[in-house]
Order: C-alpha cells, then structure tokens, then sequence
C-alpha cells in the first residue's frame, strides 16, 4: 500500500501541470459539448487546444506522460471496439435479408457493386498515397514492443483467412477469420429462415438487440473523441513539434485528391458507361444527397433523404430503393472503408519505417472489402476500418492517434462519396432489372426539390 502511495504522490508531483492542463482542457470541451457545438468542430479545437499545450510543454520542456496516459485511453477503447463491433454488424447487415432468391436477384448485384467500388477505392487510395508520400516528412521510433511482421507466404495467407477456431481467433484479436465467420452464421440465417421463419426470429431479434447495443458503445466512444485527439495531439507536438505536424496537411490534400478522382471517375465513369446517363445531370440530381452527407458525416442521418433523391430525382422503382440505401448505410463505404485504411497504411507505414510488399498491399485490399461490411453508420466508421486494417497488416495502432486530428476534416469528404456510392449502386441495379424510369430521369423537370432539412 505504501508503494502505491508513494507511486502516486511521484506522479502527482512530477506531472501535476500535465493533469491540470488536461483537466482544464477537458473542461471547455466539456463546456462547448453542453452548448451543443458541432462534433466536428470540437474535435477540431481539441486539435488545436491540443497543439497549443504541445507548443507550450515542449518550450518549457515539461512531460507530458500526464496527459498522454489519456491519449492511450482512448487508443485502448477503440481497440476495445473493433473484434464485438465487425462481428455483430456484419452479421447484422448480412442477416437481414429475407429469402436467399431475393438474396440472388438483386442482393448478388448489390453486394457487387458495394464491394467492388470499395475494392477500387482502396487501390485509388493506396496508389494516391504512394505517389504523394503523405507520411515521408514525419519519423517517429517505433513503439516500445513493436517487432515487424514476417511476411507470410501466399498459401499460408490464405490459410490464415479461413477461421479454424473462431473464439480463439477473436481473443487473439484476428479479424479476417472472424469477419468469415460472420459471413458463414449469416448465410446460414437466411438459408434456416426461408424455410422456418420462426426458427431463426430469436436469433434475428438477438442480433438487432445486440447490434443497436453496439452502435451506443460506439456512440460512448465517439464522444470521447475531441478529448482522445487533445492528449494524443499534445503527447505528439511536445515530442516531435510543430514542424512535423505540419506535415498532416499532406495527409488532408492526399486524400482529398484521392475522394475526388474516385468520384470523378469511378462513380461517373459507372454512371455513363455502364448506366448510359448523363453524369453531369446524375451529380446535380443528387446533390441533396451529397450536401446533407457532408454536413452530417453520418450515413444512417443521410438515408431519408437518399430514399426521396433515389426514388423522386433518379426515379428508381421504391422496391430497389428500399433495399439498396438502407443496405449502402451498413455496407457501402467506399471513402472509410476503402480509400481511408489504405492511406492511413501507407502514411503509418511510412512514418515508423516499415516497408510493405507485394503481398501487404493485396492483403490492404482484400480486407478493406471485407471490414468495410457492417462498419457502423456513424461519425467515425472509419476508425474501426483503419484498425481492422493496420491490424492485420501488423501495423502499429499508433498511425490512427496520429491522423486523428484532421480526421474530422476528412471525413465530411469520405460520407458524402460513400452516400453517393449508395446512389451510383441503386441506379446501377435498377437498370440491369428494368425498374429505372430513363425518360423521367431525362426531363428536364425535376420533381420537387428535396428539403435538406428531412433528416
């Protein structure tokens, strides 16, 4: 007892200015949350609180172990998250569908077009990352415990895919075979459920109870956000300065530039090749869409909104619309699930000094496709993709806390093209099944304009 004593009054003495600062950080934070400002801009303070008290401890040469053990809190939450969180919601998103004919009609094609955009997103967003070298100006040491991966030959790649022991995979904290898991249990839920209905309902029941539990623990996360970004930024401009986090302004250009070749040419590009319309008229007709994912940055506050735009301004038969766009808010994350984890990769890769091969960007690939199935439509999805990412590439969790400032920033681009995805994939669908009304989408006369306030 008397050492635990005598360890705490060490710590209060030598890193009392780093508690108190962070109280007082925690604080006005906590202040700004009860006035109700913005999310995204009380992470944004917390950045810039947390680059002023940085500046400050660097100068005077203060520790800032007081301040960072909070910054580590945060980390150690999100980690908390990633295992419970991937599983339920896909899962969830898998399960719901009714019947696996309806499942081949139109749930093949959807997937496809939801998968395979995020699978090209993940490529844009790697070879973006590659030529603009976000994390070239930034070099840390790597963390304490950190020992670099032995990369695995390809079959055994594979092999480590396919789960064997699912709980044991899970308490190692291995994600891929847990996501298969998910995959097999939800399939199997359908294939139960179109024959015996009442079978499956408990399960399905269980699974909605758990999956709306989840999406608060979230939630409780989330919040915690501007305070996580306060310490970590703090922890990292007293140690490195002001000149290194300088350099995450090439973070912010590199994947903008990425959201925008990726809208630009894969969404327009689907639009006029394989839909064969006019991408200036489709962009226009859904800017309500595209405005109110911007402003939100949540995919599930977009979705009545996205419901009249894809049934009144595209003119897509409800049944595809009701299926597609409540599917596209748990499933289509072409900007967090995709072109995010593969720049965040590569900046962490390149910031710690560890290179990736061949196969490490495969595997980038493949598992942004598959984590990027049942990510929470909420501000933030794109944490729990990043880590499913880093984790499996063996990259230190560390990148995350790094970016985590100007993520904010980021991601009012990354919802609004995976919103737009949403709508690329509903036009697409609808098409192939002729329930696109093509002359009412060309006349000149759009139906009444959408509010921006229907969420």
């Amino acid at each position: 007892m008397n050492d635990i004593q005598n360890n705490l009054l060490s710590a209060v003495e030598t890193n009392w200015y780093s508690f108190v600062t962070s109280i007082i950080a925690f604080a006005i934070l906590f202040f700004l949350a009860r006035k109700r400002l913005g999310f995204g801009l009380r992470v944004i303070i917390g950045m810039g609180l947390g680059l002023v008290v940085g500046i400050i401890f660097q100068n005077l040469g203060y520790e800032t172990k007081g301040i960072t053990t909070f910054g580590s809190i945060y980390v150690n939450l999100i980690r908390m998250l990633v295992i419970p969180l991937v599983f339920i919601l896909v899962l969830n998103s898998i399960s719901s569908l009714t019947s696996l004919d309806y499942l081949r009609k139109i749930g093949f094609k959807t997937f496809a077009w939801f998968l395979g955009t995020t699978g090209v997103a993940s490529i844009i967003g790697l070879l973006i990352a590659l030529l603009f070298n976000p994390g070239s100006g930034i070099q840390q040491a790597v963390p304490e415990g950190f020992t670099a991966r032995e990369i695995p030959t390809f079959s055994q790649v594979i092999l480590d895919l396919v789960p064997s022991n699912p709980f044991n995979e899970a308490a190692q904290g291995k994600v891929v075979p847990v996501l298969i898991f998910a995959l097999f249990l939800a399939v199997a839920i359908i294939k139960v459920g179109s024959k015996n209905a009442e079978a499956v309902k408990p399960v399905r029941d269980l699974i909605q109870s758990a999956t709306q539990v989840m999406h608060q623990v979230v939630k409780f996360i989330i919040r915690l956000t501007p305070y996580g970004v306060f310490a970590l930024i703090a922890g990292i401009t007293a140690k490195y300065g002001w000149d290194t986090l300088q350099e995450l302004g090439s973070v912010i250009v590199t994947s903008y530039v990425a959201l925008i070749v990726h809208f630009v040419l894969v969404f327009g590009g689907l639009v006029l090749f394989v839909a064969k319309v006019n991408p200036i008229r489709f962009f226009r007709k859904i800017y309500p869409t595209i405005a109110v994912a911007f402003t939100t940055r949540s995919s599930y506050a977009v979705l009545p909104v996205n419901l009249e735009v894809i049934t009144k301004r595209l003119h897509v038969s409800p049944r595809i619309a009701s299926f597609v766009a409540p599917l596209g808010a748990s499933v289509n994350f072409n900007g967090c699930g995709g072109i995010w984890p593969a720049i965040v990769a590569v900046f962490t890769a390149q910031v710690f000094g560890i290179d990736l091969s061949i196969t490490d960007y495969i595997i980038l690939v493949i598992v942004s496709i598959i984590s990027s199935i049942g990510v929470a439509g909420v501000p933030g999805p794109a944490v729990i993709s990043t880590t499913v990412v880093l984790t499996a590439l063996g990259l230190p969790l560390e990148g995350i806390a790094i970016v985590a400032g100007v993520e904010a920033l980021i991601d009012m681009g990354r919802t609004a093209v995976n919103a737009t995805g949403t709508t690329v994939t509903s036009l697409l669908v609808a098409n192939s099944e002729g329930e696109f009304d093509r002359e009412a989408f060309n006349r000149d006369e759009d139906e009444e304009d959408i509010a921006l306030n229907a969420v």
